[in-house]
Order: C-alpha cells, then sequence, then structure tokens
C-alpha cells in the first residue's frame, strides 16, 4: 500500500517547478554585470519596465488559457485590433478615450468568448479554433486599418502614461503590476480562482467535485483575451501610432513566458508572479543582445537558444528531478517499497475537492 506524501513534500515539488525562473533572472543579471553592465543603466532600466509590461500582461492571459490545457495562437490579432480600435474610436481626442478604451475592451471580450466558446461547447481543437479566429481578426484589422486616418495617432493622455512617471517608473509599469497583483489574489485567494485552477490540474477530479468545467474553461478564454486588449490598448500608447504588426512578436514570446515561469502546457497549475518574471527575464534577455550590438540574426538565435533553455529546465521537467530526488531521500525514511510517489496526487484531486 503506498504511503500519502507529507504536505510538506508536496509543496517542495509544486514549489520547485517556479524556483528555475528566479534563477534564470539572477544569472541573466550577473551575465550583464559582465559583458554588458550598460543594460542595467537608470535609463535602459527604464525602457525595459514598461516593455515587461506589455509581454507580462499577454503573458498572463496565455497562463489562463495554458491553464485549462490549450494554447492562444489568436494574441496577436486580438493585440493589433484593441490598438487600432483605441485609436479609430477615439480620433486622438482625450474626451474620446474612455469610449474608445471600452470598445476595444468589449471586442477584445467577444473574441475570447468566441473562442471559448468554440473550444468548450463544441469541444474544438483550442490550437486550430485560435488560429483561425486570428486570422478572420487579421482580415477584420486589414479592412478596419483602411478606414483610419494615415499616421493616425492615439489620445494624448494615453501616450503621456508612457512618459509621465511614479517614483521614477513609467506609469504602465504600475498598471502591469496591478493587473498582476490582482490576478493573483483572484487565483489564490478566492473559491473561483481554486476552482479554476482544479479544472486544468485534473478535470475527472473537478467535474466529480461538481464544478462547471465549460463555464471556467470559456471564463478563462474571455478573461485572457481582456488582458490581450488591455496590452494591446497600453502598447498602442507606447508607440502613439500603432502598425499592422504590432502584435506579430507577441505569438510565441508569451507561450514561452508561461512555460518558463513554471506553468506545464498539458494545463493544470500556473504562478503569476513567476509568469510576470519570465515576462521579465525575456525582456531583459532581449535588451541585453540589443546593447551588446549584436545583428538582427544574431539576436534571433540567441533570444531562440534562451528560451530553449529555459523551457528544458523548467515546469514538469524540473518536478521530475524534483521528485525523483525527493524519492531517494524519502523511501529509506519510510521503509523502502512502501513510500509513495513524492509527487502523486499534488495536482489533482486534492485541490479539485478542497474546494
Amino acid at each position: 500500500m503506498q504511503k500519502k506524501p507529507s504536505s510538506f513534500v508536496t509543496s517542495i515539488v509544486i514549489v520547485s517547478r517556479y524556483i528555475p525562473v528566479w534563477i534564470a533572472i539572477i544569472f541573466l543579471l550577473l551575465v550583464i554585470l559582465a559583458l554588458a553592465p550598460s543594460t542595467l543603466s537608470r535609463t535602459s532600466f527604464s525602457a525595459v519596465l514598461p516593455l515587461t509590461t506589455f509581454l507580462a500582461i499577454a503573458s498572463l492571459g496565455q497562463m489562463l488559457v495554458i491553464m485549462t490545457g490549450g494554447i492562444d495562437l489568436s494574441v496577436p490579432s486580438v493585440m493589433t485590433l484593441a490598438a487600432f480600435i483605441t485609436v479609430g474610436v477615439g480620433s486622438g481626442s482625450d474626451d474620446k478615450l474612455g469610449q474608445a478604451i471600452l470598445t476595444a475592451l468589449a471586442f477584445s471580450c467577444l473574441v475570447g468568448f468566441v473562442n471559448g466558446f468554440l473550444v468548450s461547447a463544441l469541444k474544438l481543437n483550442a490550437l486550430i479554433v485560435t488560429l483561425a479566429v486570428g486570422q478572420v481578426l487579421r482580415g477584420a484589422v486589414l479592412e478596419y486599418a483602411s478606414g483610419v486616418a494615415n499616421e493616425a495617432d492615439v489620445p494624448d493622455r494615453l501616450s503621456n502614461w508612457a512618459t509621465d512617471q511614479f517614483l521614477g517608473i513609467s506609469y504602465f509599469f504600475w498598471v502591469g503590476l496591478v493587473v498582476t497583483v490582482i490576478l493573483a489574489i483572484l487565483l489564490r485567494f478566492t473559491a473561483v480562482g481554486r476552482r479554476f485552477q482544479a479544472v486544468g490540474a485534473n478535470p475527472h477530479a473537478a467535474w466529480v467535485a461538481g464544478i462547471r468545467m465549460n463555464l471556467y474553461v470559456l471564463f478563462a478564454y474571455v478573461a485572457a483575451s481582456f488582458l490581450y486588449g488591455v496590452s494591446g490598448i497600453l502598447l498602442a500608447g507606447f508607440i502613439r501610432s500603432p502598425t499592422l504588426g504590432l502584435g506579430t512578436p507577441y505569438l510565441l514570446a508569451p507561450i514561452a513566458a508561461v512555460v518558463i515561469g513554471g506553468a506545464s502546457l498539458t494545463g493544470g497549475l500556473a504562478n503569476v508572479p513567476s509568469t510576470y518574471a519570465a515576462a521579465f527575464f525575456l525582456t531583459l534577455l532581449n535588451q541585453m543582445l540589443r546593447v551588446m550590438g549584436l545583428s538582427t540574426a544574431l539576436q534571433f538565435v540567441a533570444f531562440g537558444l534562451a528560451i530553449v533553455a529555459g523551457m528544458i529546465i523548467s515546469g514538469d521537467r524540473i518536478i521530475s528531478f524534483v521528485e525523483n530526488l525527493l524519492q531517494y531521500v524519502i523511501d529509506p525514511l519510510q521503509g523502502g517499497d512502501d513510500a509513495g510517489h513524492p509527487l502523486q496526487d499534488t495536482q489533482g484531486e486534492n485541490l479539485a475537492l478542497r474546494n
């Protein structure tokens, strides 16, 4: 008969999946100090934080989808759509900024609802659905952009947030921080958040516990698209005049940030602070490569290799390493063959049935 792992062991195994990204940040900072110390200058660092915000918010949206076992490929299109709606509805007028933001977020949520309905109700493949919806959006944005005045800018009040500072840091950073904290609280300390985590961690246990799984999957896509819209609006304010390629860099980077942050692509638990940290890591890495003066080709190569390395040492792989290590330590203490598997039941039924 197998013994259940202690709560202490379970905690170690779960937390271990989120540690590598913090180690990676420390290592990257040491490399920067040695190779490109100017990256850590006040000016350069101030530029990194707003860029981190755009990727972090988009990554948090992607994280919600990945927690349900899906992947959202409509991120770039939603961000671009939100940016152009902000420009088109705002018409450069501060008086219309509120209307522009609400309209952009409403359309973003509508896209998320379509994605979520097709995935949860019709049981279609998330990759195919979001890819197709993204293509439809891309065409819609092309058509809509043709009706927006050339070189149209976002309202000044929004663009000023990119340069205005609080405690020496751009307002955009604080917006991203507030979004991150709110999402972390919702997932960690509310019944809805814990049930949502249970849906991805162990769908069968969630179903047994009476959790309405389709509703939570639908919620994930709507909330994710809302966050993509927020990121697109902020990015539009940052660059003032959005282009059709605005969202392109955010197709794969959010997925990488979520996985480097410790989440599993098969669904289940994820960590908001670690996902934000992974977004910071990727943004800082990209900034370092630029400061070092590498060619664009070498930047792509180095950035890609870093992402692969980060994914290798994060998430399920680090879990496997830690559980095997703990098994060697715990087996002799518990009597050898009787010992339970340290990871057994850490993500599944316990999480669902606690709620």
